[in-house]
């Protein structure tokens, strides 16, 4: 046989002939064969690319997030922001860390566990964020209740003709959201153990593999929590346009789509035999981890645009504007530490999710009112009529509605 076009005499291969030659390994039958040459997601220049990419949207979403928590003068915004923000460093981070471990065929999965924890609950911090844009559960009621719902094929409201919008249809927005928040971790825990039994292998749509259940449960999820975020944007566009809501919903879906697209392309891909597993003397990996790989290169890659595109989308400069009173004067603030902490506690989350499955609560909608905040609040500028209703919201009670209608 031939190996790298030189011609090999026929006769026994000496152990010193074969460990000189790094081209050529032994069969368990002592036939020499060739070693396939490294994939490219092997080679030092993948790790390299990745790197710079995924440490350069590091750089940039982390000064982001570290000027809103400076100009931490709206929290009941800023701490949806920042933990939209967050989505950068953790899915560029996790996905260069399983591109490194690369030749192992469990880690990916692992990391991938921890990217799609989050992946859940940046839906529905944005949709929060929507909310608190708009002051509320009830303000929302009071500008769209009653209204009938356009029947629409694009935004999926065609079965919906003839009904209203009531706080039914909020309640299903936020669910739908929230359940969200609960499968994804569940699918994320569950295909841990699947692959922990040999029962779970990326691509396998096999009856018998627990990959083909798992992406049905999540596609239903994601359909379900993104169809809900298409109904309240077209029930409230026109409310959210002082706060350019197009490029902010753009970014939110495409960053969470396009992975789970992706990775749907390229396990079908490696189903149609079109990415061959990896096997060499030193070296095998399946041809799921191999579809894994390329997905988490192309994830470092697309972070460093992502994070160019949600540094203009969510900008911190309309909050800087806010420290400052009437007479230019710094407005006094939280230290980092403190609005980061406060940023991160889930409090909110368990709270809200409280009200919208717990029986008792579920038929009254939400209304903050407001104490009086600082002074030096009174003379900061608003951005709008529905900013200054909710921008003072520093000591904030909660008062439950009572509303009879449903979706």
């Amino acid at each position: 046989m031939t190996v790298r076009g030189a011609a090999l005499a026929p006769g026994p291969v000496s152990p010193t002939t074969a460990a000189a030659s790094p081209s050529v390994s032994v069969t368990p039958e002592g036939s020499p064969t060739a070693m396939e040459q490294p994939v490219f997601l092997m080679t030092t220049a993948a790790q390299a690319i990745s790197g710079f990419f995924v440490w350069t949207a590091l750089l940039i979403t982390c000064h982001q997030i570290y000027m809103h928590l400076r100009c931490y003068s709206r929290p009941n915004e800023q701490r949806y922001i920042v933990r939209i923000l967050f989505i950068v460093p953790i899915y560029a981070l996790d996905s260069w860390l399983s591109l490194l471990f690369f030749t192992n065929d469990q880690y990916y999965v692992y990391f991938g566990t921890v990217r799609d924890c989050y992946e859940a609950l940046v839906i529905y911090n944005f949709l929060s964020l929507c909310y608190e844009y708009l002051g509320g559960e009830s303000a929302i009621m009071s500008e769209i209740r009653g209204k009938p719902i356009e029947s629409s094929c694009v935004y999926g409201t065609c079965c919906l003709w003839g009904k209203t919008y009531s706080i039914g249809f909020l309640r299903f927005c936020k669910q739908a959201t929230l359940q969200f928040c609960v499968v994804k971790p569940l699918m994320a825990v569950s295909t841990v153990i699947l692959q922990a039994f040999g029962k779970y292998r990326d691509g396998d749509f096999d009856v018998t593999s627990g990959y083909l259940y798992v992406t049905i449960i999540y596609n239903i999820s994601v359909s379900l929590a993104l169809y809900a975020l298409f109904l309240f944007y077209f029930a409230t566009r026109e409310l959210l346009s002082p706060y350019s809501p197009v490029l902010k919903f753009f970014m939110v879906k495409s960053v969470i789509f396009l992975s789970f697209w992706q990775g749907m392309l390229l396990a079908i891909l490696e189903k149609c035999g079109a990415i061959p597993k990896i096997h060499s003397a030193r070296v095998s990996v399946g041809e799921g981890t191999v579809a894994a790989g390329y997905q988490d290169f192309i994830i470092c890659v697309e972070m460093f645009f992502a994070a160019l595109a949600l540094r203009h989308a969510f900008t911190y400069k309309a909050y800087a504007d806010k420290r400052l009173d009437a007479q230019g004067r710094c407005a006094p603030m939280k230290s980092i530490s403190s609005s980061l902490k406060e940023t991160m506690n889930p409090h909110d989350i368990v709270q809200d999710a409280i009200h919208n499955f717990s029986p008792a609560y579920q038929q009254y909608t939400q209304q903050s009112t407001l104490e009086p905040g600082p002074a030096w609040r009174s003379g900061a500028h608003s951005l709008s009529r529905s900013h200054s209703l909710s921008g003072a919201r520093d000591n904030e009670k909660t008062l439950l509605l009572s509303s009879d209608d449903e979706f």
